[in-house]
């Protein structure tokens, strides 16, 4: 599918993963609609080449429905979605301070895979009101998992469970939307060079990287990018999870 001259929202735009997916969208020559929140936005002046920052909660139906409406209402059909929004707190579900605290773990779950599964399902809703292209595609989105769906560490119940609930969404989502001309795919990262990695000493993030087969590297949130953009481009990719992880298996801690 051609990216340029149509519409393309990409959520949790501010930072890490969905920064550097905006910045290669709108290189394509896409419209790009950056979802995030406001202090987010604030706190990277909201400034992005050919990048439009909307500042939106992922869990709030009316506010994606209006920020959605917005990338849609443009002279560009909206053609692409990638949900990168998230968030990842650690907590053991029996621990020193007692049991997991339920609406942390509600939370995480409402972020990561209702989030995901919101800003899809709206986001569908206008792309499939658009003419196909000349293969009948009318867009594709993208969703981000992790490999702690499959292989979760101490202290990820939560993550791990709203992570596999985007793998496990994956298939039936594309099977929904076929009949739209929408595909739907999933990209499950390992440890990436995000901001929050990069608070971390070096030291840390060397040990890490040292459990990578090969690169034995962290993986750059460019890599996550151009993967997207070779998934947007080969019309026969649909209703799978895509491990970037340089054949990382994590340990249990």
């Amino acid at each position: 599918m051609e990216l340029a001259r149509t519409a393309a929202i990409v959520t949790g735009a501010a930072s890490g993963l969905g920064a550097a997916t905006a910045a290669a969208l709108a290189g394509r020559g896409a419209t790009v609609y950056g979802f995030d929140l406001e202090p987010a936005i604030d706190a990277v002046h909201g400034t992005q080449a050919g990048v439009e920052y909307v500042g939106v909660d992922v869990t709030d139906p009316a506010a994606v429905r209006d920020a959605v409406a917005r990338a849609a209402g443009g002279a560009d059909p909206l053609r692409v979605v990638v949900n990168c929004a998230g968030i990842a707190p650690s907590e053991r579900i029996l621990g020193k301070r007692g049991v997991h605290d339920l609406e942390r773990y509600a939370r995480v779950v409402q972020v990561n895979l209702i989030g995901t599964f919101n800003v899809m399902a709206l986001a569908a809703e206008r792309i499939a009101e658009g003419s196909p292209d000349a293969r009948g595609q009318r867009g594709v989105i993208v969703n981000t998992a992790s490999v702690a769906a499959y292989e979760g560490q101490v202290g990820q119940a939560a993550y791990a469970s709203s992570k596999g609930g985007i793998v496990g969404l994956t298939l039936p989502a594309a099977r929904d939307l076929a009949q739209h001309g929408i595909r739907v795919m999933t990209i499950a990262p390992g440890i990436m060079l995000t901001p929050m990695m990069q608070t971390v000493s070096e030291e840390y993030r060397r040990g890490l990287a040292a459990g990578v087969p090969f690169p034995s590297r962290l993986g750059d949130p460019e890599e996550y990018a151009g993967l997207v953009l070779s998934i947007i481009a080969n019309d026969y990719l649909n209703g799978e999870v895509i491990r970037l992880d340089g054949a990382l298996r994590m340990p249990p801690r």
